[in-house]
This record gives structure tokens, sequence and C-alpha cells, in this order.
């Protein structure tokens, strides 16, 4: 069993909604991430989204392109995330950490050297934008035998024929991307976000994970009620821009951004439960 597994295991038993926070490697400065990690588990993350570098990230919104832009600018690569993942496991051998990415990096390093890395490393699961389930095959083999958990993502547009096609290659949990667009656009639809969570319920066993859009804990409690886990990605990235690499003030925005997110989570799961 997966750590991603685990963790879900533990949400699902403690009537608990997951919190799943994504920040881009390496920006704005490489030695944030570790200890911004660490932070974001104190403030009550339970898995942790880690974006690798991309010079091209084609799913992401501008905030998440900057973001990439800061990191690249460093030359931080794959190597470099594996290593963070690496230091991070040091202290903290138990909370996931999930990549997020696309295959242009792990093609240059080669799948088996990856996967190797990636396990030695500590990485949970990896999600890759750009490699869809049918030709991932071989790919989610060196990754099933690591205990890697391949995770996928599902869409409004996503057709029951292709959640069944990524039910059979995923584990873990699937991301739902609750909007029609790149990261960080457009509002939510919390009717239609309902909807299509149970109809991926009818194809999968596996918790769902909710992601794009979630800015605020309202909102994440709002997702929260239908979702077995909140993903929220360009409201803590666009922090890093705001404190332009003061990293002291970054993990302290964060850790409180974190923080009121966990509670209104958790306060409505507990009234929920009453």
């Amino acid at each position: 069993m997966s750590r991603i597994d685990k963790r879900f295991q533990s949400l699902l038993q403690k009537g608990k909604k997951g919190l799943i926070p994504f920040v881009t490697a390496g920006d704005p400065v490489a030695e944030l991430t570790v200890p911004l990690m660490h932070a974001m588990v104190d403030a009550g993350a339970d898995l942790i989204e880690l974006g690798i570098p991309f010079s091209d990230p084609m799913a992401d919104g501008p905030v998440i392109q900057k973001a990439n832009q800061r990191a690249l600018e460093h030359n931080t690569s794959l190597h470099d995330v594996l290593g963070m993942v690496q230091e991070f496991r040091k202290k903290d051998v138990a909370t996931p950490v999930l990549f997020m990415g696309y295959l242009n990096p792990i093609e240059a390093m080669g799948y088996e050297d990856f996967a190797d890395a990636a396990q030695q490393a500590g990485v949970d699961g990896l999600l890759i934008v750009d490699l869809p389930p049918e030709e991932a095959g071989e790919f989610n083999e060196l990754l099933y035998q690591r205990d890697i958990d391949p995770v996928y993502l599902l869409a409004p547009t996503t057709t029951p024929q292709r959640m069944e096609i990524v039910s059979l290659e995923a584990r873990g949990f699937v991301y739902y991307v609750s909007i029609r667009g790149v990261t960080g656009s457009a509002a939510l639809d919390y009717a239609e976000i309902s909807k299509s969570i149970n109809e991926i319920r009818q194809h999968t066993r596996l918790p769902v994970g909710v992601g794009f859009g979630i800015n605020s804990p309202e909102s994440a409690v709002k997702i929260g009620e239908h979702a077995d886990a909140v993903i929220i990605g360009s409201a803590i990235v666009k922090m890093m821009e705001d404190y332009n690499g003061d990293v002291q003030g970054v993990i302290s925005a964060i850790s409180d951004f974190l923080s009121s997110v966990r509670t209104a989570l958790d306060e409505n799961s507990h009234s929920q439960a009453q």
C-alpha cells in the first residue's frame, strides 16, 4: 500500500477531508521549497503536490507559468526537485509527495532511471499532464512496482468511456479539474462539480481530489462537501509572486492561509457528522 493510499484511508477513518497544496519546486528560490513543505504540513496539509519546473507548462495559467519561469531562472532541474524530496524525507517520512509535471524532463532522464530515482527520493505519486493513460502502460508498470501512484486528471468534458480508461491505470486518487480552462481561471460551478464527482464515483473507487479555482476557506468547504480532498495551487503560488523572495514572509502567509482552510474543512466535517 502506497503512502497516498494510507493517507486517504486515515482521512476516511477520521471523517476528514484531505488538504493538498501545490507549489512549484524552486520558486522563487530553491532554498525555500523544503522549509515551505514542512511548514505546509504543520499548517494541516495531508499531501503535497510539487511542480517540476518546465519551460512550456501548457495546462497552467499565468500565475503558475510565472512560477515555472522563476524556478527555471535559477536552473532548477528534475534532479534538484528529487533532491528536495530526499531532503524533506530526512524529517518527514509520512506525508505523501506527488510530482506534477510534463513528460519531457522524465523522458530526458529515462523512464526507468526516473522511477528508480523517484522511489529512492521518497516520491509517492506522479501526475504527468501530457502522458495520456492510453500511452502510459509500460511506464506505469515501472511506477506500480515501486509503490508510486500514477494520478490522472478528469475534467467536466471527460466522457464515461475515458473515465473507464483512467480507472484502469490510476492509483492513489483521481484529480478532478473543476473548471474548463487552465489553472487559476474562471469561477466554480458547485452544482456541476457535484454532478461530475457522482459520475466519477460510478467508474472508480479511488478518492476524488478537486483542484483549480479554490482560493479561500469558503470555496474549499463547498468543494469538500463533495470531494475527498481539495487541491489548492494558484492561490498559494500567487503569494510567492507577491512576497518576491521574502522567505519568512511567504512561509508565514502560506501557513496562515492553509491553517484557515484546514480549520474550515474540519469544522464543516464535524458539523456534518453531528
